[in-house]
Formats: C-alpha cells, structure tokens, sequence
C-alpha cells in the first residue's frame, strides 16, 4: 500500500514520554491483535498513519471500521484504499446521544475494543464514553491543557506562544480533557501561518498517535 499523506518537512520537535525504539511491538505482540474503529471528519491522515504502523509490523492492531461524518470526508478513500469498512453517520440527522447511540451500535457491530478519533469534530457524550471506559482515545492540536477547543492552532498563534504541539489522550465528557498519553512539542516559528504550523503538528501526530495506542494498551493490560 502506498502512502498518500503529504510530505511536509518536519522541525526539531521533542516527544514525552521516551519509549524504546521496539516499544509497540513489545506493548501489542501476541496473537491477538488490538480491535480499532476509527472516528474520522476529514482527510484521515491520522487513520493512515495508524495504518501504516500496522501494516509495517510495528502496531499489532486491526481497523475494524471508520465512521466518518462528513459525506465528502477524504478518509473514506483511503479507508477504500486499505479495505477497511466506512460507515457514514451524518450528525446532522441526529442530536448529539443519538448519534452517539448509533456510533456504538456499528462498533460494536464490527467488534471494536478501541475507540480512536483521529480528527473527529464532534464533541462525544456519556453513551460513547461509558461503553468503552478508558478506551476512547483522542489526538488535539496543542499542548493540552493549554488551548483546547477546535481553534487549538490559531489560538497558540494569537498568544505568540514559542512552542506548541500535540497531545494523545484518554477522552472524557470535558472537551479536551482526560488523561494524557502521549505529547510532542513543535517549535513556532516566526512567519508560521496556521496552515503551515498545522501541517507540522501533524507531522508529530502521525508519529506519536500509534505510539500512543501501544501505550494505552500496556497501561490497560497492567492495570488490575
């Protein structure tokens, strides 16, 4: 499978916690692979980069299904792509439970046990969240706590902060909130635009997100 994000060219960047270079084979090996649904609004270059991990050994995982909820949502090609079921959901015909009902209703139709969002812009409610307690994942655009909401990146841009990045976390009611996971930190630099310092954020993303599954996987594993 060839990859079709796009190549930007990534900045120092430093990414907490350390983990060893064979860490997610170590913290996912075995025979059974972790069950994922991926929650998806638009491109799903975090979706690939899951599946890349995947599909190069390093994430012992499967994509059960994406649920996308935009109809012109790119993810749906590249779920098309790497033959991975795509199950359209419009918020639009539903209040915010409901489509969280429906949401769990097709995964658990497809056997999820991980609840990935990888870019999915909409704010989630107890249905989803206490169907898969502590199994709901997230990815935000900054250094969380600082700048949540769905103007992470113009917001750091606003406060002239000098470092920025990304953060994996478990999810929870409060919007971006829940215990973190995984961050990396993405210097700003002086001519950024939110366009350009988006498309490095994202770049750290796409490298810590499987990292970060592994991890809430061990920490799931490990827990009594």
């Amino acid at each position: 499978m060839t990859s079709n994000r796009a190549v930007v060219t990534a900045t120092p960047s430093f990414i907490s916690p350390i983990l060893p270079s064979n860490f997610m084979q170590e913290a996912t090996g075995g025979d059974r692979p972790l069950k994922l649904g991926i929650l998806a609004s638009g491109s799903g270059s975090n979706f690939e980069a899951i599946a890349e991990a995947i599909a190069s050994g390093e994430l012992n995982a499967q994509i059960q299904v994406v649920i996308y909820n935009n109809p012109g949502a790119k993810v749906c090609d590249r779920a098309r792509r790497w033959n991975v079921p795509a199950v359209f959901h419009d918020h639009r015909q539903y209040k915010r439970r409901q489509l969280d009902a429906q949401i769990v209703a097709t995964l658990q139709e497809y056997d999820v046990e991980w609840v990935i969002m990888a870019g999915w812009m909409r704010i989630v409610t107890e249905v989803l969240i206490d169907q898969f307690p502590n199994r709901v994942l997230n990815i935000h655009p900054s250094l969380l706590p600082s700048f949540r909401g769905a103007r992470a990146v113009e917001d750091a841009l606003q406060a002239r902060v000098k470092i920025t990045g990304c953060t994996v976390h478990i999810a929870a009611l409060e919007v971006d909130s829940g215990p973190i996971l995984m961050q990396a930190a993405v210097p700003v630099m002086p001519d950024d635009t939110p366009e350009t310092l988006h498309a490095r954020i994202q770049v750290e993303e796409h490298r810590i997100y499987p990292r970060a599954i592994a991890l809430a996987a061990q920490q799931a594993k490990n827990s009594p």
